[in-house]
């Protein structure tokens, strides 16, 4: 006879204890409902909102101070270019009549450069034209040669308070280059002028002892 376990009358789930039921119930009521967890959501999204739009504001502030501070430094720059712009013209202008100034008197310079001498010589020709009118009326021939020597003192002295001097004793020193010119060769009369200055056809002269005109003198061979 085959025996089968009797069939329980109640449920199969297994009993649940008071306390287990009150632990469930408790963890139940911790977790967020749906609003509560909207309502999260929504403070949080508020909060960083309010953040990035403090952070845009002090992003757009700053950047309006920056925008100001190159304005007035770009401002700045053109003031100061303009001045150095001004200046430079103005240092132009006088730096072009400088020199239109200078060229002008250096044109004059070389112009009237002998101005002085030329003025201290025209009495010297005073002179002369007094002596070739009274020469008509003189007959001592003495007198006019006279007159032509002092002439020539005065011309003289006139050149040399320019710096003009003739080279003196030319004759009889050894030919020298630096001072005379040959003009031609001469038999010397004796072995001691041998290469020296016999006669002196043209006289030389010398400005503060540079030679401006070299003596035309006779050398002995």
């Amino acid at each position: 006879m085959i025996f089968k376990k009797p069939r329980n009358a109640m449920s199969e789930r297994p009993e649940v204890s008071p306390a287990n039921d009150a632990s469930d119930n408790a963890a139940d009521r911790a977790l967020p409902t749906d609003a509560a967890y909207e309502q999260q959501r929504d403070a949080l999204t508020a909060a960083s909102e309010a953040a990035a739009e403090h952070v845009m504001h002090d992003a757009e502030a700053g950047g309006r101070e920056d925008i100001a501070e190159l304005t007035a430094q770009l401002a700045a720059a053109k003031a100061d270019a303009a001045d150095l712009k001004d200046k430079w013209l103005r240092l132009n202008a006088e730096f072009d009549n400088f020199r239109k100034r200078t060229a002008k008197e250096r044109l004059e310079l070389i112009q009237f450069a002998g101005e002085n001498t030329l003025k201290n010589m025209l009495p010297v020709l005073d002179d002369m034209e007094r002596a070739i009118a009274n020469n008509d009326k003189v007959e001592d021939i003495t007198v006019v040669r006279e007159g032509f020597h002092l002439i020539r003192s005065k011309l003289l002295h006139i050149l040399g308070s320019q710096g003009v001097k003739p080279m003196a004793d030319i004759k009889g020193q050894p030919f020298d280059v630096d001072r005379h010119e040959a003009i031609t060769n001469a038999p010397a009369p004796n072995e001691k002028l041998k290469g020296k200055v016999l006669e002196v056809v043209e006289n030389g002269y010398t400005l503060h002892d540079k030679v401006i005109r070299y003596a035309k003198v006779v050398v002995g061979a």
